[in-house]
């Protein structure tokens, strides 16, 4: 793959760029819209484009803005690393748009504002004995954007966050509501759950909801490299939820971070899982960092939204100084994708900080990276050095195309438009969808432009 199609991916890494002052995300007036605000993603990485920030604080705000506006696109809680939620023009962000709008004891649902983010409900539904299936690693990301990336958390028998939705409200780019739901028209709803953005502006969500459990979180550390290839499936099923990872030295996998229920019948792990020997204290997951910051482990039980995420609630990002990939590969091709970039580990490790390992259960999502299949998610988080990372990034992306993986949408990749057009065998399908809803193109971006209409 050529240099220039991760430049035109990310559209993130001009020259000055990651050395320019951190912005927030937020804008920084508070009237319904500011002009000429620099903007950046978390992670400081990417440089918003658009002219006009707009922040409506209802649907019927949302719906003038769709029909008086020619482009835009919505913005939420600015954690992709690259240009999918960005417009030369105008962004309307979603951030007034949150809470919980409905709990519904009977139907097992919540609904909840498009610009939620999932650490400002989590605690909410907890105290009234509710919970969600699961979470991401970070607990400050927006549901909706969230969803619309099939961002995912962990488990062989849990799907990305995304599988929990179960209704939909937004406006399509004529500026009208549009409901959709599971069961209902149900193949319009599986395309448009993972939707990109393509669609409209989501601005309400109603998720599937079950009683709340707690989940006891235990580290090992040291785990052979042998031993993963002895005991793939029994390491990766030993939690309702496990991580691995590793820096790709030794031979070994340098943490396991297994999270299990404890409504369920538990095995004494002991000192030793498969190997790897019990952490004698809470650990980041890269060893050196301090774990304040992260979520309490050593076997303590705690609630779901505190041990499901490997970071605290109420601890908040800062400019990230990192960037990230992550590439969903067919579970029964994990392994042996592993091996293959464990050959390439004295080139990935000067610029990786950590890489995450971890599973994730098929779904009927079109877009989804899982869709029909089970994947084992292979996580980089990188050095912010961006030319050094851009090539690392095309080499691991040749090293993997061997076993069908995926990039995942709100991450850097340089896959070419024609291969994905070639692992998302619904991908014309969403095209339709999204020409149904967007008719005027006005949703349209460089992102969609490159990676979905192939212009």
């Amino acid at each position: 793959m050529k240099r220039k199609d991760f430049i035109q991916t990310t559209a993130s890494f001009a020259a000055g760029t990651v050395l320019m002052p951190m912005a927030s995300c937020k804008p920084e007036k508070k009237e319904a819209m500011a002009t000429a605000v620099q903007r950046k993603n978390w992670a400081g990485n990417y440089t918003y484009t658009a002219q006009n920030l707009f922040e409506p604080k209802t649907v019927s705000e949302v719906q003038a803005l769709v029909k008086k506006l020619d482009t835009q696109k919505a913005l939420g809680s600015c954690h992709c690393f690259n240009n999918i939620a960005d417009n030369p023009l105008n962004q309307i962000s979603t951030r007034h748009l949150t809470g919980i709008i409905e709990l519904d004891e009977n139907k097992m649902t919540v609904t909840v504002g498009a610009g939620t983010k999932y650490g400002d409900i989590a605690p909410e539904l907890h105290e009234k004995g509710y919970a969600l299936h699961n979470l991401a690693s970070l607990p400050h990301i927006s549901l909706a954007g969230a969803c619309a990336t099939a961002t995912h958390g962990s488990g062989v028998k849990n799907g990305n966050l995304a599988t929990s939705v179960s209704a939909l409200e937004f406006v399509n780019g004529k500026g009208e509501i549009v409901h959709l739901s599971r069961g209902n028209k149900e193949e319009a709803f599986n395309g448009a759950v993972v939707h990109l953005g393509a669609l409209g502006i989501l601005t309400k969500m109603t998720l599937d909801i079950q009683k709340t459990f707690q989940v006891r979180q235990d580290v090992f550390q040291e785990l052979p490299l042998q031993s993963l290839k002895d005991n793939f499936d029994a390491i990766l099923s030993g939690g309702y939820s496990v991580s691995l990872f590793t820096d790709w030295q030794n031979d070994r996998i340098s943490q396991v971070w297994v999270k299990r229920r404890t409504d369920a019948e538990l095995m004494d792990f002991g000192d030793d899982f498969y190997g790897a020997k019990a952490a004698t204290r809470d650990l980041h997951p890269i060893t050196e960092l301090s774990a304040e910051n992260c979520t309490a482990q050593m076997g303590v039980p705690g609630p779901w939204y505190d041990r499901l995420p490997h970071f605290k609630m109420g601890f908040t990002p800062s400019s990230g100084e990192e960037l990230q990939s992550e590439f969903f590969v067919p579970y029964e091709n994990a392994l042996e994708a592993i091996l293959t970039l464990e050959k390439k580990r004295d080139l990935i490790h000067p610029q990786l900080m950590i890489t995450e390992i971890r599973t994730i259960a098929a779904d009927d999502l079109w877009m989804s990276p899982c869709y029909q299949q089970d994947c084992v998610a292979i996580h980089f988080t990188w050095k912010q050095n961006p030319d050094e990372v851009g090539k690392l990034i095309t080499m691991i992306e040749e090293e993997l195309q061997p076993f069908n993986a995926r990039p995942h949408w709100g991450k850097l990749f340089t896959v070419s438009p024609e291969e994905l057009k070639s692992q998302y065998q619904k991908l014309p399908d969403f095209v339709k969808l999204a020409g149904k809803y967007d008719p005027e193109h006005k949703f349209r971006n460089a992102f969609l432009n490159r990676n979905i209409y192939g212009v």
